[in-house]
């Protein structure tokens, strides 16, 4: 038997290391049955509590599972790049290491594959345990990135999926600095499938995604598939400089009338309301700019400080 890997897991990690000893074992579990060669690679954000030394130890006991250490948090959807770009399966599957990606899903993802498609996507129906604002949010957040994108994403989408090789090497081959990989599948293409998963509870640990940290995630998603935003702050600044000329014209009129009634509350709502107009344009300008700025500096997206293979 070739020694070359059929399926490649890819699991980006932070502080995750209460729980790949239990995620180990149960992907394990599955990956025998599916009677494939496979490997497991972990790609380490710049954890800080021991995660990595984990990942040794599992690579002690099984040469499968390999092991990446980026040199500081470079952020989740880079280490899910890093560790697609370390995979070398025909099939590769990437999951989150805090079992809330279950492993018992992965032979329904073969089987899904086995159909013919190129990439088989996966949807998130929430635990019991999700808090009431995250799925309302998670709901307002995607109707909005599809209201305003010009590649459709699937609500509730999750970086749980899987790609033969070719979609791998497409995904691979974007120069992007900002990477909002459920955009870039859909907008890549292929023969792609999606099917529901419930999400089971955290083994282990907290979320790492705080309030800002998916404020930060949404803006992404939104500025990297849409130039929409900025199309708005045209069309209201149009709308607000046709208001200001009617204005004027207005006082104008009232001032050769001799009706002008001297007063600071018209004056102050009309230059709050311009001005408010005018930064939130210029932070959307911003955004696309600070993109643009990231982008020409050409960076390398990460530096691993460590690895085991």
């Amino acid at each position: 038997m070739s020694n070359t890997p059929k399926l490649s897991i890819v699991i980006p990690v932070f502080n995750e290391a209460a729980n790949l000893e239990v995620l180990y074992s149960a992907l394990t579990d599955v990956l025998v049955e599916t009677k494939l060669v496979y490997e497991i690679v972990f790609i380490d954000d710049g954890s800080s509590d021991g995660t990595f030394d984990a990942v040794r130890g599992l690579h002690a006991k099984d040469k499968q599972v390999k092991g990446f250490s980026f040199s500081r948090n470079f952020g989740h959807q880079v280490a899910l790049f890093a560790g697609l770009a370390q995979a070398k399966g025909d099939i590769v599957i990437s999951m989150d290491g805090d079992m809330q990606h279950p492993p018992s899903m992965i032979p329904v993802l073969l089987a899904k594959y086995e159909e013919g498609y190129d990439i088989v996507n996966t949807k998130r129906i929430d635990a019991q345990s999700t808090g009431l604002f995250k799925r309302l949010s998670s709901r307002w957040y995607y109707g909005m990135l599809n209201a305003l994108s010009d590649v459709p994403i699937e609500p509730a989408a999750a970086d749980f999926r899987l790609m033969n090789r070719k979609a791998v090497d497409a995904l691979n081959s974007l120069p992007e600095t900002h990477r909002f990989t459920r955009g870039l599948v859909g907008w890549m293409g292929f023969k792609q499938a999606i099917i529901p998963y419930q999400a089971a509870d955290r083994h282990a640990g907290a979320s790492k995604y705080t309030f800002f940290k998916m404020l930060r995630f949404g803006l992404d998603g939104i500025v990297s598939f849409s130039v929409k935003p900025l199309r708005i702050a045209f069309y209201t600044g149009v709308m607000v400089s046709i208001a200001a000329l009617l204005y004027a014209a207005y006082a104008i009129v009232q001032h050769f009338l001799g009706a002008t009634v001297e007063g600071w509350t018209s004056i102050l709502v009309s230059v709050l309301f311009i001005g408010g107009v005018t930064l939130l344009s210029l932070g959307v300008i911003g955004e696309y700019i600070a993109r643009i700025f990231n982008e020409v500096r050409r960076r390398p997206m990460y530096f691993f400080k460590d690895k085991v293979e």
